[in-house]
């Protein structure tokens, strides 16, 4: 059902937008969780570390999807909310052509160079055949996870947030039992853990595009939407590109960090494979909820209800900072047990490890939280370069000080503290663009 993001009371409004994309986020993470759990559990610590480490590749491609999800979701928000509704589903049909063509380009990059890659990061030879061959089958899903990931930002354009959060729902769920069969029951090891996800994701994938063209047709238009426009496209991509850039270089410092990380051996990234898992877990779900205020933002700015920005603002840190407080607790509180989901007691060092990365970046949550709630309406009012810059500092100060900290203590830990400062300084930039930006002040 299709949802006025500008009526109602702001805070109401925005809270029952949100928080279903919360929960559907929540089971999205499932998929990635389930993999690297069935692996930990069932096949062993070595698979636990081939799924983690290849996990930070396929971040890379899952920051294209994020970028035309953010992209076509906010432009889609403005039409939505100015009633244009022809050029609204000019720009769907828009993005879906123009990323056909990104798939399949970021399809045969991925497929020749994955093994670079991964021995880019120092990649372990006892763990690379593994690591090589759960990457090649995640390679061959990407159509099912950028046109998904488009279906779930014109969902959520289009006000629903409900309907995104079912389809994770039960394709997740569905994903843990697919895993379980295919490496208990048909013994498939690291290779059945990236099929489940593949077919789970293409089931998932194919039901929201055809409910996403039946919602379409049912929004009447005077005369019959164009299929393509390249003005629209180059709208869309203001908004899709530094996204895309920014969550690109974001996995990029990833993979030098995990390069880092790999050189103190493969207990230590087995520990960081499933404590990241869960720090990852927050953040995404902080990340989604702040796409969800960059869609309440562009509605409102699209229908020039510009106060209700503003309330939008509160009432999304209010949500955020709410939802960490469990988060931290838990992870300060019961990290150990929660790494048990992925790794056996005998997993000393790896356990040891996790549950330190763990205490020292939950209680910046509240920090990061605040960020991405700004650059929510940095991207929602179009102030890209504002938040791109906030962004790229992150990145830069985390993968600087991670080999520089590391090097001066000798150990992991100094990876870990690279994550709150570099979060502290970019979230005070996010905050300062944020009052300072044009479109903030017009709204004043």
């Amino acid at each position: 059902m299709n949802k006025d993001l500008t009526q109602g009371n702001p805070q109401k409004v925005l809270f029952s937008f949100c928080l279903p994309m919360f929960g559907s986020i929540l089971f999205q993470q499932l998929y990635n969780i389930a993999d690297s759990l069935v692996a930990g559990k069932f096949i062993g610590e070595s698979a636990l570390a081939a799924v983690g480490n290849s996990y930070n590749i396929t971040l890379i491609f899952l920051a294209f999807a994020f970028g035309c999800n953010i992209g076509c979701s906010v432009v889609v928000s403005q039409l939505f909310g100015a009633r244009e509704y022809q050029k609204m589903k000019t720009a769907v049909s828009t993005t879906l052509t123009a990323s056909l063509f990104l798939c399949l380009a970021l399809m045969s990059l991925g497929l020749l160079f994955c093994n670079q890659l991964l021995l880019f990061m120092k990649t372990q030879p006892e763990i690379m055949a593994d690591s090589s061959l759960y990457l090649r089958i995640y390679i061959w899903g990407l159509p099912f996870l950028l046109f998904y990931n488009i279906a779930t930002g014109i969902f959520s354009a289009l006000g629903d947030s409900k309907t995104p959060f079912f389809f994770l729902a039960v394709s997740s769920t569905a994903n843990i039992a697919v895993d379980i069969l295919f490496v208990k029951a048909f013994s498939m090891g690291v290779a059945g853990v990236a099929w489940a996800t593949f077919l789970c994701q293409g089931v998932s994938c194919i039901l929201s595009l055809i409910l996403i063209i039946r919602r379409l047709s049912q929004i009447k238009t005077q005369e019959p939407a164009p299929r393509f426009s390249w003005p629209l496209l180059k709208r869309i991509a203001v908004i899709a590109i530094p996204s895309i850039l920014q969550q690109s270089f974001i996995s990029l410092g990833n993979v030098m960090i995990q390069g880092c990380i790999n050189s103190f051996g493969i207990r230590v990234a087995a520990g960081y494979a499933a404590a990241v898992k869960l720090n990852n877990l927050v953040i995404t779900s902080f990340t989604t909820i702040g796409n969800g205020i960059s869609n309440f933002s562009a509605q409102n700015l699209g229908a020039r209800q510009y106060s209700r920005i503003r309330e939008g603002i509160r009432a999304g840190l209010k949500l955020v900072w709410t939802l960490c407080l469990p988060f931290c607790l838990a992870y300060l509180l019961l990290g150990r047990y929660l790494l048990l989901l992925f790794l056996n007691q005998s997993s000393g060092s790896a356990l040891t490890t996790g549950q330190q990365f763990l205490q020292i970046l939950s209680p910046f949550y509240f920090v990061i939280a605040a960020k991405l709630v700004a650059d929510g309406v940095l991207r929602g009012t179009s102030a890209m370069l504002s938040f791109m810059v906030a962004t790229f500092t992150d990145l830069i100060l985390r993968v600087v000080l991670a080999f520089v900290l590391s090097g001066l203590t000798g150990t992991a830990t100094g990876i870990w503290l690279a994550w709150p400062i570099g979060w502290f300084i970019a979230t005070a930039l996010s905050l300062f663009f944020l009052k300072n930006n044009k479109a903030m002040q017009t709204l004043s």
